[in-house]
Formats: structure tokens, sequence, C-alpha cells
């Protein structure tokens, strides 16, 4: 994984906002739709500006939530992490991202791939939750 790539909000990311509901399983008749201007993507994706950060994912250990190799995920590390929480962790000097799991004897860092085991963090590790993935970006195109 690659570190991490501070965001700063200097000028605001507008997108043209239409606002439609896009079935995803059968076609539906179409729906009206309305034009609601411009939004400022910084205000939808980002709860605080000097505490979000974008990490590219490799590997395939998350794809079980549909977080793929390649794609970019916000991380806000004002967030407090919980159990469940999807994580950004450095465990013993590396970056990973899992799924995290706190027991009241234990902490795992689970993948969300059956291929690959679960991470019990032994008593002798050092591990710090660096952040809390708030949204996924995958490119399709």
């Amino acid at each position: 994984m690659r570190p991490p790539i501070p965001l700063t909000i200097d000028d605001p990311v507008l997108v043209n906002a239409v606002l439609v509901r896009v079935p995803a399983g059968f076609p539906s008749p179409a729906q009206d739709s309305f034009d609601d201007g411009r939004i400022d993507l910084n205000e939808v994706l980002i709860r605080d500006v000097t505490s979000t950060y974008l990490f590219r994912v490799t590997g395939d250990s998350m794809e079980g939530i549909g977080i793929y190799h390649g794609d970019e995920v916000l991380v806000d590390r004002s967030l407090t992490p919980r159990h469940g929480s999807v994580v950004i962790a450095v465990l013993d000097g590396d970056f990973t991202i899992k799924t995290l799991h706190t027991y009241p004897d234990r902490v795992v860092l689970h993948p969300e791939n059956p291929a690959y085991p679960d991470v019990e963090v032994p008593s002798l590790s050092e591990l710090v939750v660096w952040g809390v993935v708030v949204y996924g970006i995958r490119h399709v195109h």
C-alpha cells in the first residue's frame, strides 16, 4: 500500500448533479430526474479536510466488501474506530486495510476474502489504527 496522500481543499471540486434513481436490478421505466446544478465533492465526501487522506489499495483481501486492487479509499483520522470498522492499520510498521474486530482479550484484523486468514494481533506487536475508511472510489472506465 502506498503512503497516504493528504488532501487539500483550495478550490471546490464541482461536478454536475443529476439526481435520479438508477436501478441496479431490473430496468424500470424512465423516472423523473432533476438537474440540481453543481455539487462540491469536498462537501459531500470530506468531513474534516485536515484529517482526511487518500490511499490506493493493493491486493485483494477486501474484495468481499467491494474494495478491489487499484481502488482508492478516503480515510478519516478523526473518527474513532469501532468493532466492525474498516480501517487502515499499521501493524509492526506495515500499512494494511482490514476490518477491525475488537474483543476483551484480543484484537483481530479481519480480511474480507476467505482466501486470507484473520490476523490476530500478538500482544508484543505494535498496532496503530491509523484511520477509518469512509468511502471507496473505484475506476470503472
